[in-house]
């Protein structure tokens, strides 16, 4: 299956803030936190965002920050029926080759979330813990 990225547009919001929603949710009451549409929207503003899609199919999307030292996946997220299909290892390669210049990818994941195992498969370390999130990191190095 072939993956690819397309910029996401104002009218991806409601697609994103919801799939976002689904998949955060248990953690959040998990974890006693509070979710706020108003912040997903906000955070989204400020963010590079891109759809993941096969085809003409939008199967997620990710949504990206930068500092001067690395590329942050602040979320990452698949529709249900597209998970277990390859395209989170290839967005994340994707990253990693963004993030060459920068030297750095990061991110941070709940630590009940079963998808740390795919960021550990894909590279990234636990380098720290807050609260309810492990921080994790690849180097990016080009050569």
């Amino acid at each position: 299956m072939a993956f690819h990225l397309r910029g996401a547009t104002d009218q991806d919001l409601s697609f994103a803030r919801s799939l976002t929603f689904e998949a955060m949710s248990r953690y959040y009451l998990q974890y006693g936190l509070l979710w706020s549409n108003e912040g997903f929207d906000v955070a989204w503003a400020g963010r590079e965002n891109w759809l993941i899609c096969s085809d003409d199919a939008v199967m997620g999307f990710v949504s990206l920050s930068r500092d001067s030292r690395a590329l942050y996946i602040r979320e990452l997220h698949m529709l249900q029926t597209c998970r277990g299909l390859g395209a989170g290892s290839w967005v994340l390669e994707q990253m990693a080759l963004k993030a060459q210049a920068l030297g750095l990818l990061r991110l941070t994941v709940f630590k009940t979330n079963p998808a740390r195992r795919l960021y550990q498969r894909c590279g990234l370390i636990i380098v720290g813990e807050e609260d309810c999130f492990w921080r994790m990191e690849r180097v990016c190095q080009s050569s």
